[in-house]
């Protein structure tokens, strides 16, 4: 048999258990704003160049920063590819593969997708700007 303060025991643990799940999903979504902001900064601050296309292959590969952003890594080349909006397709972990439209060998941005989300710009990137890229929202020395 329940007494009342058992009740009211139950309903603040729930009510505790929501609240922590909840603030969860809120700091998840300010890391997110965190890295796309980092990453709109740095593009600014070092100037990319915006590039109309990038060339593709069998082979390319992917490394997510956010859900607007990645480094995309084509046969010689490494850009940064900025999507319209959110790309919550990325999140599955499978293979990118460009939705190529115009050439079987380039992808365009304002025109092609990557998993179904519009490509908006996509930047050159030499070697030591990708190791930038791949290290923007960590604290520093985090991977020692």
């Amino acid at each position: 048999m329940r007494t009342p303060g058992m009740k009211i025991a139950a309903v603040i643990a729930a009510a505790f258990f929501l609240g922590a799940c909840a603030s969860q999903d809120e700091q998840a979504e300010e890391s997110t704003q965190d890295v796309n902001q980092a990453v709109r900064d740095f593009v600014d601050l070092r100037e990319l160049e915006e590039l109309d296309e990038l060339r593709s292959g069998t082979n390319d590969s992917w490394q997510q920063l956010d859900d607007r952003f990645i480094i995309y890594s084509g046969r010689r080349e490494t850009y940064l590819v900025e999507f319209g909006r959110r790309c919550y397709e990325l999140n599955d972990n499978t293979r990118i593969t460009p939705d190529k439209r115009w050439d079987s060998n380039t992808v365009h941005a304002r025109f092609d997708t990557i998993r179904g989300c519009r490509i908006a710009k996509i930047y050159g990137l030499d070697e030591a700007e990708v190791a930038e890229l791949e290290n923007i929202g960590e604290a520093p020395g985090s991977r020692n």
